[in-house]
């Protein structure tokens, strides 16, 4: 379908596809394998300008928005998903500091961020805080010049390897989330260190960290706003980051598709080719579409949010959607490959393994389906 992408747009997906072919292919099952970091792959992003595709020309991004960011992620989904969590991850650290940092912290940070020299990451999740994210334990003392943080985060993507950290924190814990802020907090701080890497079932060149704040001192001017607007902060990021993981499951889906059309081509049982048997060609045909309805829901939250409007419902759907899309069409797409897509010497599995976590972080889809509900009930017309 014609989606009608801007000359940016065209340009970013094009570019993006090129590295990704040229660059993630080769390397994919040795990172998936090894569990490695795609620093090398990081820095082609950033060579290209890509990392600043949705920040500011001022600052040195291409002056995109969440729909160009999008476009990335799909592409790079498309060959391994684990690279473009760590790609997207980037930016959920990052668009806080957008919206309502000084501007004094732009300057210090976002060119570099733009370049590819600074990688970010986003801390909100603890033990006790999951889906329920109003249950921060970790607190950020106020002290004199700045705050005392002491707590501990967990399943952090890019902890360990991002060098500036978004922290959700309590600056008052008498108020609960309503004393929460967002807080900046470079890798070098006294204080600050990395707990266990997660061994996980899909992703797993992305890096999954614990972090831990010991009398972590950092100075008032790493607050990125207000002091108790960091629980409002981090719900608007939601809604802007929730059309990238259906980005995400999207590419991962496409990729699916792709590797399930090309197999069934190829293999022939009772002397014909499988994709000519009726059975095969339904599997693709609901693949496809639920694909391209996926990408038509994904799309339009994106350009919602780029238009400023107000999409907390679509941008849940959105991800809620193309999650499950993601599972389902990777589930059938190993079906097709019968037993050698259960095996690692094809990319299947390691797509179906990949498609999970969709619908998990970012808010779990059950806890989405909540999300969308509660809008529907504060709707007066439709």
């Amino acid at each position: 379908m014609e989606y009608f992408l801007t000359e940016l747009q065209q340009t970013v997906k094009q570019m993006t596809r090129t590295i990704a072919e040229e660059k993630i292919l080769p390397v994919r099952a040795r990172l998936d394998e090894k569990e490695e970091f795609p620093w090398e792959i990081m820095k082609a992003l950033g060579d290209t300008d890509l990392l600043g595709v949705y920040l500011p020309e001022k600052y040195g991004g291409l002056g995109g928005g969440c729909m160009d960011l999008c476009v990335v992620v799909e592409e790079l989904s498309r060959v391994c998903s684990g690279v473009a969590v760590s790609y997207a991850v980037n930016s959920l650290g990052t668009f806080t500091l957008v919206g309502y940092g000084s501007e004094e912290q732009k300057q210090k940070f976002l060119p570099g961020i733009a370049r590819g020299d600074i990688l970010t990451a986003f801390a909100l999740t603890e033990e006790t805080a999951g889906s329920d994210a109003g249950g921060i334990k970790t607190t950020a003392t106020p002290v004199d010049g700045g705050y005392v943080l002491n707590g501990t985060k967990c399943f952090i993507t890019n902890g360990g390897e991002a060098s500036l950290y978004t922290v959700i924190a309590l600056t008052n814990k008498e108020r609960g989330i309503r004393g929460a802020s967002a807080i900046l907090v470079e890798k070098d701080t006294p204080g600050f260190t990395f707990g266990r890497k997660e061994k996980k079932m899909g992703i797993r060149c992305s890096s999954t960290r614990e972090l831990i704040f010991e009398d972590c001192f950092v100075p008032a001017e790493n607050l990125i706003g207000r002091e108790g607007m960091g629980f409002a902060q981090a719900m608007r990021l939601f809604e802007l980051s929730r059309p990238g993981i259906g980005a995400q499951a999207l590419g991962l889906a496409q990729g699916a598709l792709e590797a399930a059309v090309g197999y069934a081509k190829e293999r022939v049982q009772f002397d014909h080719p499988i994709i000519s048997f009726q059975a095969v060609q339904h599997m693709l045909a609901n693949m496809a579409m639920d694909i391209e309805a996926a990408r038509a829901l994904v799309y339009a939250a994106a350009r919602s949010v780029d238009a400023g409007v107000s999409v907390n419902m679509e941008s849940a759907m959105s991800k809620v959607f193309a999650s499950d899309v993601a599972m389902k069409v990777t589930t059938d797409a190993l079906q097709i490959f019968g037993g050698v897509g259960y095996m690692r010497d094809y990319p299947i599995e390691k797509m179906m393994r990949d498609a999970k976590i969709t619908q998990i972080y970012e808010g779990t889809n059950q806890v989405l389906r909540n999300v969308i509900a509660s809008e529907l009930r504060k709707k007066k017309s439709f």
